[in-house]
């Protein structure tokens, strides 16, 4: 886009377009001529999806963030880690990169009711993604705790009934008890002892304002077994309970391997490579991946000469001039 030849193929690449997806800085696009305003000339049915961290304004729209500093702008940090052993230590972000997923999912959801709309009326128009606000949406209870009661919610430690993982042989596992009848039944599988009959453990309330003096037996049973062959005893007395999975066990598990989530792709440099496939299946179309990522500028030829008719001699002077 840094050249006016660019920028005119964008432009021809947009009139055929449904959707287009930027994550410029505020402002980078109408600079260069391309702002929603200019595109819906050139297509007015266009869906265009801005992402950025703070969101097209607003006085922070200039700053810049990565994942982990996005992450922390909405609150979630803040919280964690939740119910831990040393509640003043530094908060925590969660695992890998789940701020810009969620980002991702928020976008894509808002880019596909757009396009459902410009589908029924031809009217398109521009969604203006915040980072920032989609992460503080998935904290609402404690941000809106504040903001109507000017309570702060904190991380302060009670003693929570097994809220962290439990430790096995070779790795954890996370039991949860809501009911009476799951902590009926996780007393079974594990032998009725009696200091779980107290009578101050006979209610859910019960339970958590005394999990302290439960999570250690707890812990001391379940140190006895390995995490698989503790997953499939409690489940076997309907407790919920579920490993914490690491790389190898999901890339091995036969669950997933039952509903063929890894689909096995040729790549034309790393070979053949497992991926993971679609997280949901369709009744009546089924999902495929027919084909791996494609290498930079791969689909050069039916971009921009089978669908916008330049010849391969453009594409050499394209090159050469650094436009593609």
């Amino acid at each position: 886009m840094g050249t006016e030849t660019g920028r005119t193929i964008l432009r021809e690449l947009v009139k055929q377009a449904h959707v287009f997806v930027e994550d410029n800085p505020p402002g980078i696009m109408q600079e260069l001529g391309l702002g929603y305003e200019h595109l819906e000339a050139v297509n007015p049915r266009l869906v265009m999806t801005s992402i950025t961290p703070f969101g097209q304004t607003g006085p922070y729209r200039d700053y810049k963030a990565y994942e982990l500093n996005s992450f922390h702008a909405g609150g979630e940090g803040y919280l964690l880690p939740l119910h831990s052993y040393e509640p003043d230590r530094e908060p925590v972000k969660a695992g890998s990169i789940v701020g810009d997923c969620a980002c991702g999912l928020s976008s894509a959801v808002a880019t596909l009711s757009a396009v459902y709309l410009a589908a029924a009326t031809g009217m398109g128009q521009h969604i203006d993604v915040s980072k920032q606000d989609v992460l503080m949406s998935l904290v609402q209870n404690h941000v809106c705790t504040y903001a109507n009661l000017e309570e702060v919610h904190s991380r302060i430690r009670r003693g929570f009934l097994l809220v962290l993982p439990m430790e096995c042989k070779d790795g954890y596992i996370i039991i949860t008890i809501v009911t009476n009848r799951e902590w009926d039944s996780l007393k079974q599988v594990m032998g009725n002892p009696s200091w779980a009959d107290d009578e101050r453990f006979s209610s859910w309330v019960g339970r958590h304002l005394y999990g302290d003096d439960i999570n250690p037996r707890v812990q001391e049973w379940v140190r006895q077994f390995t995490k698989q062959e503790l997953f499939h005893k409690v489940q076997s007395y309907g407790v919920v309970a579920v490993p914490v999975a690491t790389a190898e066990d999901l890339a091995n598990s036969p669950q997933l391997k039952a509903r063929g989530f890894f689909v096995e792709v040729e790549h034309q440099i790393a070979g053949r490579l497992r991926y993971p496939a679609s997280a949901y299946d369709f009744s009546e179309t089924p999902s495929t991946m027919g084909r791996a990522a494609p290498l930079l500028g791969q689909h050069n030829d039916s971009i921009y000469c089978e669908r916008l008719g330049y010849s391969r001699e453009d594409l050499v002077l394209l090159r050469e001039s650094g436009v593609i």
